[in-house]
C-alpha cells in the first residue's frame, strides 16, 4: 500500500493516526467491524474513554492516563473520519474550529481586554460569549443547548446554573436544606401508595435538589459520588478480608456482623488520616 511507510513510521505523529482511521474505515481493505460503525454506535465509547481518563487522574496514574488520552484522541479521529466521509466536516476543520472558538473566548489573552480581572468576572465574561453564541445558533431558550448525553447529575447542575444565571434560584443554602428535606419525606410518606412510576419521578425530584445542594455547597455531586464509591469498596474490601480471616464469606455472615466490621474499616480509616 502506498501509505505504509507512514503507518509504520513511530514519528509519524498526527498524520500516521488520521492515516490509520482512514484506511481502518476503507470500505475495500478495512476492518470490517470499523467499516460498519457509525457515529451513534462510536458515541458509548467515547463516554467511556472519558470516564476512563477521569478514573487514571483519580488515581493519579500518569503512565495509563497518557495511553486513556491517546484512547480519547482516537475517539476524535475516528469521528472527523466519519464526518469527512459523509461530507459534514474534517479533522482539520474541527481543529480550527475549537482554536477559533478559544481565541474568541479569551479576549483577555488573545485580544485588546484586559486581564486585569477576578476570576469571577472571567467566568462572566465567559458566560456572555457563550449566551451570544448560542443566540447566533438560534438557541434562545435559557436551557438551550445543555447537552442531553450528559450524565444526569452533571446537566442537573448545568441547567440549574443556566437558570440561576436569571435569577430563578434559592437565594440562600438553607432554603435548598428545607426543600430536599420535604422531598424527602414526601417520597417516605408516599412510598406505600405511589404507584412505581411516581416513586420514580419523586426519586428524581430528591436526587436534582440533591444535585442543587452541591451546586450551592460547590461540590460537584458526579464527583463526590466517585468519591463515595471508591470509599464503598475499600471498605466493604476490608470486611471480606477481616472475614477470611476467620474463614468465612460475606455469605456465610450476617448484617450484623458485617456491620460491626464495617464500623471497625470506618475507624481505621479514620484513625489513617
Amino acid at each position: 500500500m502506498p501509505n505504509d511507510p507512514l503507518i509504520h513510521d513511530p514519528n509519524g505523529g498526527m498524520p500516521r493516526l488520521l492515516e490509520i482511521m482512514r484506511r481502518l474505515r476503507d470500505p475495500e481493505t478495512g476492518c470490517p467491524w470499523d467499516i460498519e460503525q457509525d457515529f451513534a454506535s462510536i458515541a458509548p465509547y467515547t463516554i467511556e474513554e472519558a470516564y476512563e481518563v477521569a478514573d487514571a487522574i483519580e488515581r493519579s496514574d500518569w503512565a495509563e492516563l497518557e495511553g486513556e488520552l491517546g484512547d480519547l484522541l482516537l475517539q476524535t479521529v475516528y469521528h472527523t473520519q466519519m464526518g469527512s466521509e459523509a461530507g459534514h466536516f474534517t479533522f482539520d476543520s474541527v481543529v480550527k474550529n475549537i482554536a477559533d472558538k478559544m481565541v474568541h473566548r479569551h479576549p483577555h489573552v488573545f485580544g485588546d481586554e484586559s486581564r486585569d480581572k477576578s476570576a469571577e468576572q472571567q467566568t462572566a465574561d465567559w458566560e456572555k460569549i457563550k449566551a451570544a453564541e448560542r443566540a447566533g445558533k438560534q438557541q434562545a431558550r435559557t436551557l438551550d443547548g445543555v447537552a442531553v448525553g450528559l450524565p444526569a447529575l452533571t446537566r442537573a447542575v448545568k441547567l440549574q446554573k443556566r437558570a440561576a444565571r436569571v435569577g430563578f434560584d434559592w437565594p440562600e443554602i438553607g432554603m435548598v436544606v428545607d426543600k430536599l428535606i420535604e422531598e424527602a419525606a414526601e417520597l417516605s410518606e408516599a412510598r406505600d401508595t405511589l404507584s412505581q412510576a411516581e416513586v420514580t419521578e419523586e426519586f428524581g425530584d430528591l436526587m436534582f435538589v440533591l444535585a442543587n445542594l452541591g451546586r450551592h455547597l460547590n461540590v460537584d455531586p458526579e464527583e463526590a459520588l466517585r468519591s463515595a464509591n471508591a470509599k464503598f469498596i475499600r471498605r466493604f474490601e476490608q470486611i471480606e478480608d477481616d472475614l477470611a480471616a476467620m474463614g468465612k464469606t460475606p455469605a456465610e455472615s450476617n448484617l450484623e456482623e458485617m456491620d460491626s466490621l464495617w464500623d471497625t474499616a470506618k475507624a481505621r480509616e479514620k484513625a489513617s488520616y
